[in-house]
């Protein structure tokens, strides 16, 4: 009895005075960075924090990117993460009234981000307050292909009127002058949203996108009436295909130009194009009397507001908000 005694009390002091294993806090993050390009990108991103900070664990979600849009609806109120990709500006705004994203302003306060950030502040900020961190934006144009006009024998053109006229000389060698795919919706509405820039301006296209005027304008029709004069030279099935098969139309000279952002640029070459095949053009002028603008989206990073590990997820914004790890 004695011995089972002193035993159990060597247990207990071994119990006591051993070393304890640290556990890793894990960090949840919701993505949909599924293309190759920039899921390379981010699983470098996340490996790099993780050897900044190896006690933190990242489990990463992958999403694709019209699921994901379903998804973040759902996950957010359901089974939060602790960071999830997302957009600026008034892709945010319904995530932001609806409690959803968590204010982040303290981490632009600390790190100095409205002068490292400043190009995007506006676009991160509602009430006064930051609601993530941007870490890449991307400007969209015309991407052609080279071959196609040299075949045809004309010249990239620098206003509306002008692209039109090359659509028609496109249209009799048996090519299409504009490919899009739009069974998923986003690509048409790029397009559209230069045709709005282009004709009305920035402050009126602003007005458009903040509700403040009706689509019944007559100056929303002068937008559709610009559209229309392109429509018959858009590829027929646009419909029925997404914006990665319109890259294969342009990419085997089936279409001659292509209105998307230069994210494509590594699905272009992995088709095959190169310096030599691929070209891009500023968006044709409609109204030359207005100043121009360029359609530049944000890809941004939150912190839902029913995060499990907010504090970790905090590191990883300002980790991530780093010039070197932006330029990265």
């Amino acid at each position: 009895m004695v011995h089972l005694r002193k035993g159990l009390v060597l247990a207990m002091l071994l119990a006591t005075t051993a070393p304890a294993f640290a556990q890793s806090r894990v960090l949840v993050f919701n993505t949909d960075a599924s293309d190759p390009a920039p899921k390379a990108a981010f699983d470098q991103l996340i490996a790099d924090f993780e050897a900044e900070y190896p006690e933190i664990d990242v489990q990463v979600n992958t999403f694709d990117h019209e699921g994901y849009k379903t998804a973040i609806r759902n996950f957010m109120t359901a089974d939060a993460p602790d960071l999830a990709n997302w957009y600026a500006g008034n892709r945010m705004g319904p995530f932001v009234e609806a409690g959803q994203f968590m204010d982040v302003s303290d981490i632009w306060a600390e790190n100095n981000l409205t002068e490292t950030l400043g190009s995007a502040l506006s676009s991160m900020t509602i009430d006064g307050k930051q609601w993530g961190i941007p870490y890449t934006y991307y400007q969209w144009g015309i991407y052609t292909n080279k071959d196609v006009y040299a075949q045809v024998g004309v010249e990239p053109a620098a206003t509306w009127d002008e692209f039109i006229a090359n659509c028609e000389k496109f249209k009799a060698a048996g090519i299409d002058c504009l490919t899009t795919g739009s069974k998923a919706l986003w690509p048409v509405a790029g397009l559209f949203d230069y045709l709005s820039l282009r004709t009305n301006g920035y402050d009126w296209h602003m007005q458009l996108t903040n509700g403040e005027i009706p689509w019944t304008d007559d100056s929303v029709r002068a937008v559709f009436a610009e559209f229309a004069k392109v429509l018959p030279y858009v590829s027929a099935n646009h419909a029925a295909i997404d914006w990665q098969d319109a890259v294969s139309n342009l990419v085997q000279g089936k279409a001659a130009n292509y209105v998307m952002g230069n994210f494509a640029v590594a699905a272009f070459k992995d088709g095959g194009m190169t310096d030599e095949t691929l070209g891009f053009m500023p968006f044709p002028t409609i109204n030359p009397n207005i100043p121009r603008a360029e359609e530049a989206p944000t890809d941004t990073v939150h912190i839902p507001a029913a995060a499990k590990n907010p504090e970790d997820a905090k590191l990883f914004l300002a980790f991530m908000a780093r010039p070197d790890v932006q330029t990265k």
